[in-house]
């Protein structure tokens, strides 16, 4: 193990235990042979709508895994993940290799690429399998105890840095995280040419979802939300789509109800096949559950409570709906730069606000205040 020493300095955003934020320098950055140190030149923060927080309040959600940075400052844990010592945040990024470990091949100094931030242990029975994102000793960058990617220079492992085509810029690099997790859950639950989907919530995830479910070809695709402006923003982003207002006063069983008539009386097709769940909040889960069509799938990926009540067990049992679930996801980063290289999907505008890598604490505190129509942040460095 070497330790890489750059010629400039390491700004880092941490967190705490007592739930803090800071900017200070990186902890010193020790290189394996098969690793590689890449120079963050954009990472990405996830931005909760403004309409969830009296249901994060009330404890009816929590932020998806998505928003993790927000989740482990302003929670302390993600399920087994439970920050015990100041750590660095950022798990979306992309940028430059500064410097290649001993053991590595077919990467370069210079090389642009993206970070696939889980490392999994590569010998269990799940990573021989191919499902590697179940291993139980992955490292994932930003998750405790593991250092995360929005600082300047970061180690990771050189198999899971993937070379970015020269028509992807660094803001494309660091939006392949997200559109990661969701292409998982279309790999889990594919729709068809024709298919009618639903996709609940119209946050980043929700609106990628909105994206490869339109290359899918899928027809009609209804996204719902509780916040108008970011059913406006859906709307601007893939026009082809129907937008549906979620009312928080209505009953879960009333509003799924609502969103079938769009289907067969509006839009004149069938009841949803398949409904893309993208919010972990509760009554959301419900709602997608009651919404999908006997026979249907409801792809949750979203991710919220430890524990639901009220989930509707025996009308799921009795329509034969398929609840499916994923966590992050595996060999995705290939098909996903191919996607945006191709032009089949162009996420670029769900970027709606940037910061500079030494304002990375206004950033997140910009992302965790939510007050204005802000889709996803990205903290860069160097821009070009």
């Amino acid at each position: 193990m070497a330790l890489f020493c750059p010629d400039r300095t390491n700004p880092a955003l941490y967190t705490t235990k007592d739930h803090r934020i800071y900017a200070k320098e990186s902890p010193e950055l020790h290189v394996d042979p098969d690793d590689c140190v890449v120079h963050v030149r954009a990472n990405g923060i996830f931005v909760p709508s403004p309409k969830h927080d009296h249901q994060m309040q009330m404890g009816l959600m929590s932020l998806p895994f998505s928003s993790s940075d927000l989740h482990f400052w302003k929670h302390g844990s993600i399920g087994e993940c439970v920050v015990e010592d100041d750590y660095v945040l950022g798990h979306e990024g992309a940028g430059t290799i500064v410097s290649v470990g001993s053991n590595v091949s077919g990467l370069s100094k210079g090389d642009r690429v993206a970070i696939e931030p889980g490392v999994p242990c590569g010998t269990c029975a799940l990573c021989e399998d191919g499902r590697y994102n179940l291993c139980r000793d992955v490292r994932f960058s930003g998750a405790p105890p593991f250092h995360g990617s929005i600082r300047r220079y970061h180690v990771h492992a050189a198999k899971f840095l993937h070379k970015l085509p020269a028509n992807l810029t660094f803001t494309d690099g660091a939006l392949l995280e997200p559109l990661s997790v969701v292409l998982h859950a279309f790999n889990r639950s594919p729709s068809r040419i024709g298919d009618p989907v639903l996709i609940c919530g119209a946050g980043p995830i929700g609106l990628i979802a909105l994206a490869v479910a339109r290359a899918t070809c899928a027809y009609p695709i209804v996204i719902t939300d509780v916040d108008e402006k970011r059913l406006e923003f859906a709307k601007s982003f893939v026009p082809q789509c129907e937008v549906f207002h979620i009312s928080t006063s209505t009953a879960v069983e009333a509003v799924a109800e609502e969103i079938k008539r769009v289907f067969t009386d509006k839009l004149g097709t069938q009841q949803p096949q398949i409904v893309y769940e993208c919010t972990g909040v509760q009554s959301s889960i419900n709602t997608a559950a009651y919404s999908a069509a006997r026979g249907g799938q409801v792809m949750v990926v979203g991710v919220g409570r430890p524990i639901l009540d009220g989930f509707p067990f025996m009308h799921c049992s009795m329509s034969e709906i398929d609840i499916k679930f994923i966590n992050r996801y595996h060999h995705t980063w290939p098909s996903a730069i191919r996607l945006l290289s191709a032009g089949y999907i162009d996420l670029k505008p769900l970027v709606t606000k940037t910061f500079k890598l030494e304002e990375a604490v206004s950033a997140l505190e910009s992302a965790a205040g939510r007050v204005d129509a802000t889709v996803k942040i990205h903290i860069v460095d160097d821009p070009l």
